[in-house]
């Protein structure tokens, strides 16, 4: 084998190898994330969010506060790591819509996409919505998510057009959101047997919206 052919099969392999570690580092992140979500998440459920510190998460976790700091801000932010998520991919799916969905549909439909990438009640979930009953930082900070996925939210009913303008984006988008809560309410009031996705649906569904 020439010099030429030998380095360009080094050259492949060293991409393969670089390419495999890149995938074990994303992978080993993602875990020590979800890793210090669920142990703040827990923590705060058993002893109350102001009777947790960023030092008890990342000792539960078995890491240094150090590593907490790269993974999160603080501990609101680790609790509210697989909200944030879930937001992330609804945008995500709405955009991903087929360009021939009404506005309305589309919406309806992602949130369809999402419950069943991420299946609920579990829980996680049902403790996360609990908390951010109970603690007004946590509220806070809620408040703040639903206006960036409002925000953005808009930016993908505008792009999809449809003939909407601002106005009617903002209206829709926040009549969504709305609905989204008000299903969350009647689900954790209402009996155990129902399923959050289902209750959702059929909210979205008695609204009228082009």
């Amino acid at each position: 084998m020439c010099k030429l052919a030998q380095w360009e099969l080094y050259s492949r392999r060293y991409a393969v190898l670089v390419d495999t570690l890149d995938t074990l580092r994303t992978r080993k992140k993602a875990a020590t994330r979800q890793s210090l979500h669920e142990a703040a998440l827990r923590l705060a459920m058993e002893h109350g969010l102001d009777g947790v510190t960023v030092e008890d998460i990342a000792d539960a976790v078995g890491v240094s506060r150090r590593t907490f700091s790269n993974y999160f801000a603080n501990k609101e932010d680790a609790i509210l790591h697989a909200d944030r998520e879930r937001t992330g991919l609804l945008v995500s799916l709405v955009e991903g819509r087929p360009p021939g969905e009404k506005p309305w549909q589309a919406l309806r439909a992602a949130c369809r996409e999402l419950y069943r990438a991420h299946p609920v009640p579990d829980r996680e979930w049902v403790a996360q919505l609990r908390l951010l009953r109970r603690h007004p930082s946590l509220l806070a900070r809620q408040a703040g998510d639903q206006f960036a996925l409002e925000r953005d939210l808009i930016a993908v009913l505008l792009a999809r057009g449809h003939g909407l303008d601002q106005e009617l984006a903002r209206l829709t988008a926040a009549t969504f959101l709305a609905t989204l809560r008000t299903g969350n309410v009647l689900w954790l009031e209402g009996p155990e047997e129902q399923p959050l996705p289902e209750v959702v649906d059929r909210l979205l569904g008695r609204v009228q919206l082009r």
